[in-house]
């Protein structure tokens, strides 16, 4: 290679969107197309921002000390932080699961990954990997998680029946699945419990806890997932009722 071509190779790496990438890791094979599924009987509302609050407020009313108590989070255990947006549980699981732990940070905006790619560099975490998911399908690698979590982030996904049944995958035996929302409409940037558990029982989940946490932050719901065999059949889900308020 001349120089010309060498130093023009180095300016694109530069300047490529995937040269700061190393944070992405692999994702897990494709689930169920979304074609499979029933649309939901309900609005989906727009992903308008990678934060709902800011730090400042989430961690003076112990956010994200609640959720880890919720779930019954340890050190060593490997969590999926599924529509990470700014990072804010990833970096704080990552401390508390410590270097044995691992979290799974993923999203479906590219430039919120490259952003969250960013941090976790410079706050030098080495056990967090960024995954690129789908609107449908979360892509986490298979049997990788002991825990998900859902936070602020239910209402805005656009196929919940298929993300629900293409994240069963990626759960460990023992799994637990931890939703956080407000109580109110969803073109309010929130979920009703109800419509809740009706559309996670239609996939196969059951709840296990439900809690209302502390500083108006929402309920956090906990679910025990299906076994991958048990998972309702895409053909076979039925659709919740369209929520009245």
């Amino acid at each position: 290679m001349s120089r010309t071509l060498h130093g023009l190779f180095l300016v694109l790496l530069v300047l490529s969107p995937t040269a700061h990438a190393e944070n992405i890791g692999p994702r897990g094979r494709p689930g169920v197309p979304a074609s499979a599924f029933p649309e939901p009987d309900r609005p989906v509302a727009e992903i308008i921002s990678p934060i709902w609050a800011t730090e400042k407020e989430r961690d003076a009313v112990q956010e994200a000390e609640q959720i880890i108590a919720g779930l019954g989070l340890k050190p060593g255990m490997s969590v999926a932080d599924l529509g990470a947006g700014s990072g804010y549980h990833t970096v704080r699981l990552a401390r508390a699961l410590g270097p044995e732990g691992r979290v799974f940070a993923q999203d479906v905006t590219p430039n919120y990954l490259a952003d969250l790619a960013k941090r976790v560099r410079k706050e030098g975490l080495q056990n967090v990997t960024l995954v690129r998911g789908e609107p449908h399908d979360p892509r986490l690698p298979a049997a990788s998680v002991d825990a998900a979590i859902l936070v602020h982030m239910y209402h805005e996904i656009a196929q919940p029946f298929a993300f629900l049944y293409n994240l069963v995958p990626a759960l460990r035996p023992g799994a637990r699945v931890g939703i956080v929302d407000l109580d109110r409409p969803i073109g309010e940037h929130g979920t009703r419990p109800d419509l809740l558990r009706c559309e996670l029982a239609a996939v196969g989940y059951e709840e296990v806890g439900f809690t209302k946490l502390t500083g108006d932050i929402g309920y956090l719901a906990v679910f025990k997932p299906p076994t991958e065999a048990a998972r309702t059949p895409p053909g076979q889900i039925k659709v919740c009722p369209a929520p009245k308020g």
